[in-house]
């Protein structure tokens, strides 16, 4: 069930957090550059280790606490100091790790029309999950709850995958992502869509 099944978690608070969201804070923030706006949404999927799902290893890699002597594919991580804004659990549940007031680092390398440094201007919302398997309802409703809430209150221009911000580098979200049934919600203008 989606964590907006009620309207206390509608909207962020003044600071940019939600209320609906389990708060864990990240060390791996700044300030936005003076004056910049949400305007762009980055949909990622991840999971630690590649192809499993349910455990803390993405909240500890967030929080600059993951061992990385626990998995041989953790030995490639490490100094890595990145987060997001969002993660949705494939059971739905929302984890906030960002103020959406701040500038999260989950974008890397990126452009989107013609604009470098993506962080700058988005939030990034990650999805537990991978290339190969297919996101769940749950997922999708969470997301869509949250992109409303989002679109409501922040001038955002377009919503797209990593793979459009870092074409070559990133293939997340992924073939299994289907954003189709992101252009079946009413509320996202029909332009910003990363994918027909």
């Amino acid at each position: 069930m989606s964590p907006f099944a009620t309207d206390s978690g509608l909207a962020a608070d003044a600071d940019g957090w939600l209320s609906a969201a389990l708060r864990i804070e990240s060390p791996n923030c700044d300030r936005r550059p003076a004056g910049e706006a949400v305007s762009l949404v980055v949909v990622h999927a991840i999971s630690l280790p590649p192809g499993q799902f349910g455990g803390d290893d993405i909240v500890r890699l967030f929080t600059n606490s993951l061992d990385t002597t626990a998995h041989p594919y953790f030995a490639q991580l490490v100094g890595l100091r990145v987060s997001s804004h969002f993660l949705i659990r494939r059971d739905g549940g929302l984890i906030q790790f960002v103020s959406c007031a701040q500038r999260a680092w989950h974008a890397g390398c990126s452009s989107w029309q013609g604009r470098q440094r993506c962080n700058d201007f988005s939030l990034g919302i990650e999805l537990e999950g991978d290339d190969d398997s297919p996101f769940e309802e749950a997922q999708y409703a969470t997301l869509q709850d949250l992109l409303r809430r989002l679109l409501g209150r922040y001038p955002i221009a377009a919503v797209v995958g990593h793979s459009d911000i870092a074409a070559g580098r990133k293939t997340d979200p992924g073939p299994c992502f289907d954003w189709r049934r992101l252009a079946a919600l009413g509320d996202l203008p029909g332009s910003v869509l990363g994918e027909p």
